[in-house]
C-alpha cells in the first residue's frame, strides 16, 4: 500500500473538545462523590488531565460546571429509566430508585452549592427535577399496577424519603440497611393491595 494511499485518522476539534468535556465532568463526579473530596476548579483539571484555560473554555466558571455536571446525572438517571430490562415492574422501579439512592450525596452537595450561586427558582434545577420525575413515573405507576408497590404514595413522596435519609451522617454501610428498609416499606402490605381491594369492592373476598 503506497503512503498516499494510507489514511491516518486524527480526532477533530469537536472530538476532542467533547473528550475534554467528558473528562472534566468525570473528574468533577467523582470529587463530588468524596465526603471530603478537593473540588476546587484547579483540582478538576488536575484530576480530568487538562490545562486550565481548557477547563475555563469547557466551563467559563464554576456554576457553569455545576450546572452541566447535574444535567449529567439527571440524563443518566433518564437514561436508566427507560432501559426496560427488568423482569418485572417492582424490579425495574427498584433498581432505579437504587441509582437514585446512589446520586443522592452528590447531588446534595451538587444542588447546596448551585443555590448558594442562584435559587430554588434556577431552571436547570426545575426543569431537570421535573425530568426525573417524568422519567419515573411511568416504573411508579407499572409497579402500582402489578401490587408490587403500595399505591398510595407519589415519586414525590419517595423522593422525600430518600432526601431526608441522606441528610443522615454515616458512611455507605450504616445507610444501606436504612435505604433497603425504605425500599421495603415500599411493598404492599399483605391483603391491601389493588387487587385484593378490588376484588373486596366486587364481593368476591
Amino acid at each position: 500500500m503506497s503512503l498516499a494511499s494510507e489514511k491516518t485518522s486524527f480526532p477533530t476539534r469537536r472530538e476532542t473538545a467533547e473528550r475534554n468535556r467528558g473528562k472534566i465532568l468525570q473528574a468533577a463526579q467523582t470529587a463530588f462523590a468524596e465526603p471530603d473530596g478537593d473540588v476546587s476548579m484547579a483540582e478538576i483539571a488536575r484530576r480530568a488531565g487538562v490545562g486550565m484555560a481548557t477547563l475555563y473554555r469547557n466551563f467559563p466558571g464554576r456554576l457553569e460546571l455545576l450546572e452541566g455536571l447535574y444535567v449529567e446525572e439527571v440524563n443518566a438517571l433518564c437514561d436508566a429509566a427507560a432501559s426496560g430490562d427488568i423482569a418485572t415492574p417492582g424490579a425495574a422501579l427498584t433498581s432505579w430508585l437504587r441509582q437514585l439512592i446512589a446520586f443522592v450525596p452528590s447531588k446534595r452537595l451538587i444542588v447546596s452549592e448551585l443555590l448558594e450561586h442562584t435559587d430554588a427558582g434556577n431552571p436547570i434545577l426545575r426543569n431537570n427535577r421535573a425530568r426525573v420525575l417524568a422519567a419515573g413515573r411511568p416504573l411508579l405507576d407499572a409497579a402500582q399496577q402489578a401490587d408490587e408497590v403500595r399505591d398510595d404514595l407519589t415519586l414525590e413522596q419517595i423522593f422525600a424519603m430518600f432526601a431526608a435519609i441522606a441528610k443522615i451522617s454515616g458512611d455507605p454501610g450504616f445507610l444501606e440497611p436504612i435505604f433497603q428498609t425504605t425500599l421495603d416499606g415500599l411493598r404492599p402490605p399483605a391483603g391491601h393491595g389493588r387487587s385484593e381491594r378490588l376484588r373486596i369492592s366486587r364481593g368476591e373476598l
